[in-house]
């Protein structure tokens, strides 16, 4: 049978955008009674400038007993009170931990974040194929369930967006479930990188295959960067036997079906970050991070606190910097604003008490009394985040691996110190603001610590003419632009159900 092309516009489309984590979290407030704060993600924001104009759901995972209780509905997710109808899933509590603390974190964030130590780690035992099985395998065919049900219930023709690496499958499940003139157009966003075929050799076939065989379902598969698309395409190349790859085209022919594979780079709304930077919140942390700098130039790093971020190396850059150029000891600081995340995993607990370590060495080695080299401030706290953004003069981003990192496109925007941005040739946003920053690898603390001399003796000319390029850089392509191009691809390529 011959499926559906008719062109539509998004306008005459249901958009189901589904995702781990919802646009909301509920809780109850004094009274007792259920309320919700709105989230903060790219997502939410992107989803704000399509509401009214098209008939909006979004699918995520219960987190809370709240959620649970709530289960769905409608809520406002935008100033001007537009409406999305929001749906809850849930499974039971051992099926969840197998999902997302098994499966999708740590084995399939740390492969492709590529920070396994191959000889060691990680050892896929019985209890890991079992978490495969009932934790990932389930819930993913969980989110497919209920996307179908929608699908049955939407009055217009339906546009699925997938997000991320925990619904690899779910593409392969509506596929094989829905008649073909009944399929809606699907979309897959990994915001994460996508590692090389070689490293995807960690994984056994059976597991890797099914991911493959899930993605290539989908109609267009989205990358924060070019070199990730191409990675997919060579990954398909390697282990899919039966895929036809098109490079020139970026496109695998398997089943019976094209799915294309494209870049979108993530980014931030530049006027709402703006205007929350105004808030009366964040001008009273900026007399804090002045008082805390104390009239040293300041090097800023702003990260969750997980081994991918190289926050150790950071720290060692910064202390090989003051042994190769004594000169700045006592007139610049290190400040590292780090938010926890995932302590529960063993690996990132070695990892906070191994950065807390290298800060406490450093300070040892070439603190005084009057002037502490390393401050580590532990704790999510977005307004003193912004204020720090402010009154950089060295930004450092010198991530292993990262599918975009927007500190470096917050900072940028915000800073009034013509700050200089040290960017990671391992992050995604190194693609877009290569231009205007000093790339280095991230494994050469050398190099890093020579960017960081560099920067903070830079011409205040050559500064002013970087910062105000990456301003540009980042200004031109916000996150709405991310949510439309991701449309107009799909227009494009005459996708539309």
């Amino acid at each position: 049978m011959i499926e559906n092309q008719t062109k539509q516009p998004i306008n005459r489309s249901s958009v189901i955008i589904v995702a781990n984590r919802g646009p909301v979290t509920f809780a109850r407030n004094a009274n007792g009674e259920l309320s919700y704060r709105r989230g903060t993600g790219g997502l939410v924001t992107a989803l704000s400038g399509l509401i009214g104009k098209v008939d909006a759901t979004w699918i995520s995972y219960a987190i809370s007993k709240e959620d649970i209780e709530w289960n769905e509905g409608q809520i406002p997710i935008t100033d001007d009170d537009g409406i999305i109808s929001l749906k809850f899933i849930a499974a039971d509590e051992s099926a969840y931990e197998g999902y997302y603390n098994t499966i999708a974190n740590p084995l399939l964030w740390f492969l492709q974040h590529s920070m396994w130590n191959v000889p060691y780690a990680p050892v896929i035992d019985q209890e890991t194929w079992k978490a495969w099985d009932e934790g990932y395998v389930a819930i993913n065919k969980l989110f497919a369930q209920a996307i179908i049900q929608q699908i049955a219930t939407a009055p217009q023709p339906a546009l699925v967006m997938l997000q991320d690496y925990h619904l690899y499958l779910v593409a392969q499940h509506l596929r094989s479930q829905i008649p073909p003139r009944n399929r809606p157009t699907i979309t897959h966003f990994t915001h994460i990188p996508w590692p090389g075929p070689e490293y995807w050799g960690v994984l056994p076939p059976a597991m890797r295959h099914s991911i493959l065989d899930g993605l290539c379902a989908a109609d267009v598969l989205g990358f924060q960067t070019n070199a990730d698309a191409l990675n997919l395409l060579r990954t398909c190349q390697t282990y899919l036997p039966q895929a036809s790859v098109n490079y020139k085209h970026q496109r695998v022919w398997y089943r019976n079906h094209s799915t294309y594979a494209r870049s979108f780079p993530i980014s931030i709304d530049v006027q709402s970050l703006s205007k929350l930077s105004q808030s009366q919140e964040v001008q009273n942390y900026q007399s804090e991070i002045k008082d805390m700098v104390s009239g040293c130039q300041l090097v800023l790093r702003i990260d969750r606190i997980e081994p991918s971020k190289n926050i150790v190396r950071g720290f060692q850059a910064f202390g090989e910097m003051l042994d190769l150029y004594p000169e700045h000891r006592g007139k610049v600081s290190f400040l590292a604003l780090l938010v926890p995340s995932r302590l529960d995993v063993e690996e990132y607990q070695a990892y906070l008490d191994a950065l807390m370590a290298a800060a406490g060495q450093i300070n040892a080695q070439y603190g005084t009394h009057q002037w502490e080299p390393i401050r580590v401030l532990v704790g999510e706290n977005y307004s003193r985040a912004l204020a720090a953004l402010k009154y950089y003069d060295v930004l450092l981003v010198n991530s292993i691996a990262d599918g975009m990192n927007l500190v470096a496109k917050e900072g940028p925007i915000l800073n009034q110190r013509d700050g200089v941005l040290i960017l990671s040739e391992r992050t995604g946003a190194q693609e877009q603001l290569k231009s205007g920053a000093i790339v280095i690898s991230p494994c050469d603390i050398y190099a890093t610590a020579e960017a960081m001399h560099q920067a903070l003796v830079m011409d205040p000319d050559q500064r002013h003419e970087l910062a105000e390029r990456l301003r540009w850089l980042v200004s031109r392509e916000d996150i709405r632009d991310w949510f439309s191009k991701q449309m107009q691809v799909v227009e494009d390529l005459n996708l539309y159900p």
